[in-house]
């Protein structure tokens, strides 16, 4: 059976279906022209963890990831109800802008800055050609966070 990854989120697409079952993105029959994994979507808020929960969730998913051999992810992890920030967003930037200068993670984007309009969506762009079809590109999404691994 033929497997190929999906663009998006990076997980395995098995046979020959058209769209991902992971994240219901659509996708040509022919496999992706890259060979290994590059981008995977994980959502932290599924569940409704406690914030210890979703940061446990977030350093086994980046251990994991890195062992793969992905290029990066992207991490839902809500805006938050109070309309100024979910504390699961906050404990997540604030943990990934610790593990950046402790050089576990290379870079974070933030889903507001994810735009190919900006400096460093177009740099992530130009590095990432598969983020093109991103589904919060350009949507000021501040729920998620992209890391760079």
């Amino acid at each position: 059976m033929e497997v190929m990854l999906c663009r998006v989120c990076g997980n395995e697409i098995e046979g020959i279906r058209t769209f991902c079952p992971h994240c219901q993105v659509e996708h040509p029959a022919e496999p992706p022209p890259w060979i290994g994994p590059v981008h995977r979507l994980v959502n932290l808020e599924k569940g409704r963890p406690l914030v210890r929960q979703a940061l446990a969730r977030m350093d086994m998913e980046l251990q994991i990831a890195a062992s793969q051999g992905f290029k990066m992810l992207t991490l839902i992890h809500g805006y938050g109800s109070s309309g100024a920030g979910g504390a699961i967003k906050t404990a997540v930037r604030h943990q990934l802008d610790f593990l950046r200068h402790q050089g576990r993670v290379r870079d974070v984007v933030f889903g507001e800055d994810f735009e190919s309009r900006s400096g460093r969506g177009r740099q992530l762009l130009r590095r990432f050609p598969v983020l093109m079809d991103h589904r919060d590109l350009n949507r000021a999404n501040p729920g998620i966070t992209l890391v760079i691994l």
